[in-house]
């Protein structure tokens, strides 16, 4: 058959009939909005005929937006920025018109790595500083030992996840590249990654670190609320010109996800929505573990009871759906400083035009009080403030040069 008579049609199974939006999703906690916004009539009540997809790779979910098999997605923020830029894969440019959250990952090691980290002084609860100052005592010793290095996973090489693991180790003294090894494993995998001795740790979303303690292979180290407080996580990406082409489905959906977040962060409704996310067409995942994570209460250690970690996972407060520019120019500095791709002064209005606060407030102008009328805040400004960075560094999204270089102690 001639590859140009195909009906998309037959290789798309997903895009069912004119007018419905295929929405991608990974299955961890932070989809819970695009699931209530489908079972909870949110989308129904803005008009739109939304089918969710359950992926199980980040790399699928890139590839089906890039391709147009989804509409939009629940993706990575890095991910939304790196294909706009056309790193590590096809430059397509995104647009991400709605964070879906904020927190909600964790950094997980196993059980033996943990032990060694008490030895050295660690404890649940303890400091970022603590924690890894620990775990380089730990890397350490395994050097002189002349052990194999340390092995962490993280989901996704343009990732918060594989960003904020490595602005701790850094930060603690630990260089990602040379002292530890680090690999991809799509989230659902990476508790089977453990049991299996295949990793010494990871950083993943929940549910799937409590589920590593669950099952007794794991412990929480840090959440990674405690290296980045309010620190940003998904969004809803999609590709740009499909956002231009339909300018009202967009706002559309953009309205039921954030009525669903909302919905989300009500502590009312966190039973429910544990119950939801447990059925395998999302998460799948216990709804007693997936209960911990959206009440902020995690059991670090199996056995241990639920300890609560302030703002843990936030759906909707502290505008935790807005997307700020500067998130996205941090994530975009940090490509930079762990040589993903080289500064370029072009790529600055790149990044911001990926990230869409216009769009946000032309969907949500009549909906949501007290929009932020700018579009990025110096990140971590304050000292220890709502926002701040565990080492105190602060990033202004107006000079990265200038932060690389203080990160860099030059």
């Amino acid at each position: 058959m001639n590859p140009a008579h195909i009906n998309p049609a037959h290789i798309n199974p997903d895009r069912i009939e004119h007018g419905t939006t295929v929405v991608g999703f990974i299955p961890l906690m932070d989809c819970a909005p695009l699931a209530v916004a489908v079972e909870k009539g949110f989308a129904a009540e803005e008009g739109l005929d939304l089918r969710l997809v359950r992926e199980t790779s980040w790399a699928n979910i890139r590839d089906r937006v890039v391709v147009g098999h989804f509409d939009a997605a629940h993706m990575l923020g890095p991910m939304a920025v790196a294909s706009t830029l056309g790193v590590g894969h096809l430059k397509v440019p995104m647009a991400a018109p709605l964070s879906l959250g904020l927190g909600g990952n964790a950094i997980t090691v196993a059980l033996g790595v943990w032990d060694g980290m008490v030895t050295e002084g660690a404890s649940l609860g303890a400091s970022p500083r603590a924690l890894g100052e620990a775990l380089n005592k730990v890397v350490r010793a395994r050097e002189r030992a002349q052990k194999q290095p340390l092995t962490f996973a993280m989901v996704y090489p343009f990732s918060s996840h594989n960003y904020e693991l490595r602005y701790w180790l850094a930060a603690c003294g630990i260089d990602p590249d040379r002292d530890v090894r680090l690999v991809v494993i799509p989230p659902p995998l990476l508790v089977d990654a453990m049991r299996e001795g295949q990793i010494d740790g990871f950083c993943v979303g929940e549910p799937w670190s409590s589920v590593a303690v669950s099952v007794g292979v794991g412990c929480i180290a840090l959440p990674t609320t405690a290296i980045w407080r309010l620190s940003p996580e998904k969004v809803l990406g999609c590709r740009l010109e499909w956002a231009q082409r339909y300018p009202d489905r967009l706002q559309a959906l953009v309205r039921a996800l954030y009525k669903a977040a909302s919905w989300c962060q009500r502590p009312e409704n966190h039973l429910e929505l544990s119950r939801l996310l447990a059925e395998p067409r999302f998460v799948g995942a216990p709804a007693e573990i997936l209960l911990r994570g959206l009440s902020n209460r995690l059991r670090l250690q199996p056995g241990g009871e639920p300890q609560l970690l302030e703002d843990f996972y936030l759906p909707a407060s502290h505008a935790a759906t807005f997307p700020w520019v500067s998130h996205a120019l941090w994530f975009y500095s940090q490509m930079v400083r762990w040589g993903q791709i080289a500064f370029d002064p072009d790529h600055i209005a790149q990044v911001r035009a990926t990230y869409r606060p216009d769009l946000y407030r032309l969907a949500l102008a009549r909906v949501v009080p007290n929009i932020p009328d700018v579009d990025a805040k110096i990140e971590g400004a304050a000292q220890h403030g709502p926002d701040g960075f565990f080492d105190d560094v602060s990033f202004d999204s107006s000079d990265v040069p200038a932060y690389l270089r203080q990160l860099s102690g030059s």
